[in-house]
């Protein structure tokens, strides 16, 4: 089985990073690519073509070595993420960037509770129970009102807008929105069955585990990165802190988490360099490694995507998600954007821009599918409506630019301090 399992891995690793390459081609995020091939090389296309060669490629005894590889992946990946999260991007645009998160994340999230307790009859024909615990009810707002920071900040940079005051905008309110979905997204972990402890033991386990790596890891790990520099070889200091990320989140998943949580901890809590830049010897690794093992998460979170299970039901509730994930993301974003003083079009790109879920969806809702939150099918609807919004971004943003060169340019948002400024839809490159 070794051996299987190295054929296996060499077809993740060609088929995701080649759909990858295929999709910036297309002008789409690099992830989108490999988040397609994880689904494809899944029963939904492989396991209907060619059921025995997807039988023989991913069988039973190699699933533990692939989910091991993928748990890895997402706590290197996540990891990074929550070591570049900086709030302090906020600036002089912070009262608009926090009412824009809030907004964006307040409105998807009671649309899409409010559908759950609605249409619980319909959620039972994709395998919910109709009796819904409140932690089911809530997982499906986080699942409408979740934006993925990476992929915003990948389609911000390449559309030239990191510049601007929409691109900052939407980066720092992402930002925001990213602390505040984690936040309630644990608290609907904490309320799962199954562990030995309650969950106020867990909740208060949990809020001791962050206080301690705040205040005790932090400056430790201050003065063993910082303080020996010079002695220290990048490649130790990686090693020491994916083995720090890696023993949060075992940490936080004895305590009844996901590992997601300890990874997200571990990222905040390591001290940047003095003046609060990042280190590039310790970011560039980091990515290199997260995106050539993450097609391993794409494709153990994509066997539990069938799409040739669906009946109408499950049609008709994927059409009516991604509308609902489209239009209250855009519109939320756009309206909160308005109201703090952005123009029309600018605000407009905030709210295309906060649409993009992805990999961050992805990793939520791979969360929720191992809590019980989720049955398989309506797994399978939210899988397809993460990947159509990212999809929608790009051409949204194309047409927001020709809605622009219309009509006459309305006077820019007012630049910030420090040199960020407007640049119209129209001229976005």
């Amino acid at each position: 089985m070794v051996m299987h399992f190295v054929g296996a891995s060499a077809l993740i690793l060609v088929a995701a990073h080649a759909a990858g390459w295929l999709a910036r081609k297309l002008k789409q995020p690099y992830i989108v690519g490999q988040l397609t091939a994880g689904i494809a090389l899944g029963p939904s296309l492989l396991g209907s073509v060619a059921p025995d060669a997807h039988r023989s490629l991913f069988p039973e005894d190699i699933s533990g070595a692939l989910t091991g590889f993928a748990q890895f992946a997402l706590v290197v990946f996540l990891f990074a993420v929550g070591y570049e999260l900086d709030l302090k991007v906020l600036g002089t645009r912070a009262r608009t960037a926090v009412t824009v998160a809030l907004a964006a994340f307040v409105v998807p999230m009671a649309v899409g509770s409010g559908c759950a307790l609605l249409f619980r009859d319909q959620l039972y024909d994709l395998g919910m129970p109709r009796d819904l615990s409140p932690a089911m009810v809530v997982f499906a707002g986080i699942a409408l009102s979740i934006t993925a920071v990476p992929v915003l900040t990948a389609i911000v940079r390449e559309n030239g807008l990191a510049p601007t005051v929409p691109g900052v905008v939407a980066v720092s309110a992402a930002g925001l929105l990213d602390v505040i979905g984690w936040t309630v997204l644990a608290g609907t972990m904490l309320d799962g069955d199954g562990h030995a402890l309650s969950w106020p033991w867990r909740a208060l386990i949990g809020v001791g585990f962050t206080a301690l790596m705040l205040v005790a890891a932090r400056p430790l790990l201050r003065k063993l990165l910082w303080g020996t520099r010079t002695r220290m070889e990048p490649s130790l200091r990686l090693a020491l802190l994916i083995g720090f990320a890696l023993g949060s989140a075992w940490v936080t998943h004895s305590v009844g988490l996901h590992v997601i949580f300890g990874a997200l901890l571990a990222g905040v809590v390591v001290p940047r360099e003095e003046g609060g830049t990042l280190d590039p010897d310790l970011l560039r690794p980091l990515h290199d490694v997260s995106s050539l093992l993450l097609p391993f998460f794409f494709v153990v979170s994509g066997q539990s995507v069938a799409l040739n299970s669906m009946d109408a039901t499950g049609w008709v509730a994927l059409l009516v998600v991604t509308v609902l994930a489209v239009t209250t993301k855009i519109g939320s974003g756009t309206v909160a954007a308005r109201l703090g003083g952005l123009g029309r079009d600018d605000a407009r790109t905030v709210g295309v821009l906060l649409s993009a879920r992805g990999l961050t969806e992805l990793i939520a809702l791979n969360a929720g599918l191992q809590a019980g939150l989720l049955s398989e099918p309506l797994y399978t609807v939210l899988v397809f409506m993460a990947l159509t919004t990212t999809l929608l971004t790009q051409p949204l943003l194309l047409l927001t630019r020709r809605l622009s060169q219309r009509r006459p340019q309305p006077a820019p948002t007012p630049p910030l301090p420090d040199g960020t400024t407007t640049t119209p839809v129209a001229d976005m490159g």
